[in-house]
């Protein structure tokens, strides 16, 4: 079982990728891991295109099965396997924003507001993620791009788009997954 869900950030991929990984006893794998070296701050330096694909083409073939999470929409043709089911998450912006925040408030603590230089780069990162749904040149990362990225998929695709549990969004790729393996 190879899945892949994605959507804007702070729209629930890894925590329904952590969640249906644990549920089916499967790996999870976060694109985050592979695009971003580890650095302090962390997110802040790109790893090489070709480091990054090699790496997450050997993590892919240490296993059979295996979760996804994070936007690959530009990262090259045969990356990937196909996917046995495309997941996209779409959340409504201010709903969004306001989980994005207190995201980071609760990862980084106070200093994302007090340091300068941190500030600036939560703030660079809130406008940046405020551009996926606005699509002003911020971001190549838009609901548009991640859009027409799944035009293009001949994978099974499901898209939730609301608030929704993560137990109803378990529930429904559940659901999908049995009408696509019987």
């Amino acid at each position: 079982m190879k899945l892949h869900i994605f959507g804007a950030s702070g729209s629930g991929v890894t925590t329904l990728g952590q969640a249906l990984a644990k549920q089916l006893d499967i790996p999870y794998l976060d694109s985050d891991d592979f695009f971003w070296e580890v650095s302090s701050p962390p997110f802040t330096i790109k790893r090489n295109q070709a480091l990054r694909n090699e790496m997450v083409q050997q993590a892919y073939r240490q296993t059979k099965h295996w979760v996804l999470g994070g936007s690959i929409i530009n990262w090259g043709e045969n990356v990937f396997p196909p996917f046995d089911l495309i997941v996209f998450l779409c959340l409504p912006p201010a709903i969004r924003l306001e989980r994005l925040k207190a995201r980071e408030l609760e990862r980084y603590g106070d200093v994302i507001i007090s340091n300068p230089q941190r500030a600036s780069q939560f703030s660079e990162f809130m406008a940046w993620a405020t551009d996926y749904d606005h699509a002003t040149g911020l971001a190549n990362r838009t609901l548009k791009a991640h859009e027409n990225w799944l035009g293009k998929q001949t994978s099974p695709v499901l898209e939730i788009r609301g608030d929704y549990s993560i137990e109803q969004k378990l529930a429904m790729v559940g659901k999908k997954l049995e009408k696509l393996h019987p």
